[in-house]
């Protein structure tokens, strides 16, 4: 039952291998190809989060201010549907973590026996032939064992992205709340370097100047890659990670 398994799924990675290798064939001389434009609200489900009870905005009509405005006339900032605002993306984070360990015991166990069913050990073992006339009946049996074990890691990471994104208002929440998702392709030479963003928003947290932090984004998700040669050559070949995820030493 193992081995049909295991032959199913080496088949269904050669196939996948070969539908890779197929397509990568084709492109064989040609700059690696661009997504088209997409609706973002039908590539990607509606966001559904825990919301309060929306409360009616009181209109006062002999006023010139609207509630929630920051300009005389109109506020610029995003707040419906298919409205575009800035995120600027700066992180700059870095960790360094660094653990050892060490584990050893031993155990020791002897057992005697200077009698067995009334009959004398001692006097048995002179009987036999050969040495064993020499072997003492207290240590008959004896046991031991020993082990250790020493572990140590250590991680170092820095990550520093200074980036600007334009994102679109996909969603307004019951609560005012606007989720907003935004990608950017820049294609140089054979790269093509993808930047991916998306996150809830409040309308409070959007500057005068349309542009929101991406730590004000909640549950934000931030994706920053590229497709093409230069990183192709950076990620290791099928067969290499399919032997590392099945090989157990």
């Amino acid at each position: 039952m193992h081995v049909s398994r295991l032959v199913l799924l080496t088949t269904a990675l050669s196939l996948g291998a070969c539908t890779s290798a197929l397509d990568r064939l084709s492109h064989v001389g040609a700059a690696p190809p661009q997504s088209e434009i997409a609706n973002p609200a039908q590539t990607r489900p509606p966001v559904t989060m825990p919301t309060p009870t929306p409360v009616a905005v009181e209109q006062q009509p002999n006023s010139l201010w609207r509630p929630g405005a920051r300009a005389f006339f109109k506020d610029q900032r995003a707040s419906q549907l298919g409205d575009i605002l800035t995120v600027t993306i700066n992180i700059a984070d870095t960790a360094s973590l660094e653990n050892s360990s060490a584990r050893s015991r031993s155990n020791s166990e002897a057992v005697g026996a200077p009698s067995f069913l009334g009959y004398d050990i001692g006097k048995i073992m002179k009987v036999l032939p050969g040495k064993n006339a020499a072997a003492s009946n207290d240590s008959l049996v004896d046991f031991s064992s020993s082990n250790s074990s020493t572990g140590k890691g250590t991680i170092e990471r820095k990550e520093t992205i200074a980036v600007r994104v334009a994102a679109v208002v996909t969603q307004v929440l019951p609560n005012g709340n606007l989720v907003v998702q935004g990608s950017q392709e820049v294609r140089v030479n054979s790269e093509n370097r993808v930047l991916q963003v998306g996150g809830v928003v409040r309308p409070q947290d959007i500057r005068s100047t349309n542009e929101v932090p991406h730590d004000r984004l909640a549950e934000a998700r931030i994706s920053y890659g590229g497709r093409g040669q230069i990183t192709d050559v950076q990620r290791p070949r099928w067969g290499q990670e399919v032997f590392d995820i099945l090989f157990p030493f």
